[in-house]
């Protein structure tokens, strides 16, 4: 019983994560606030029986080689 999120840098700067699977999105500035509003959207997306246990972060790094 497990959520999964892609986290991805922001264009304005800060980070986003978009949950697979399920229509939950949020952004933070920091990785530690990022974190924090995850598990904040995760409560609120989730009635207590049904909150997945785990919650797995995949960080996804763009990289441009010219």
């Amino acid at each position: 019983n497990e959520i999964i999120f892609l986290v991805e840098d922001a264009v304005e700067g800060g980070f986003t994560a978009k949950a697979l699977g399920e229509s939950i999105f949020t952004e933070g500035d920091t990785i530690d606030e990022i974190r924090a509003n995850i598990r904040d959207a995760v409560d609120c997306h989730f009635e207590p029986e049904n909150k997945p246990k785990v919650i797995r972060l995949h960080f996804v790094c763009e990289e441009v080689l010219a």
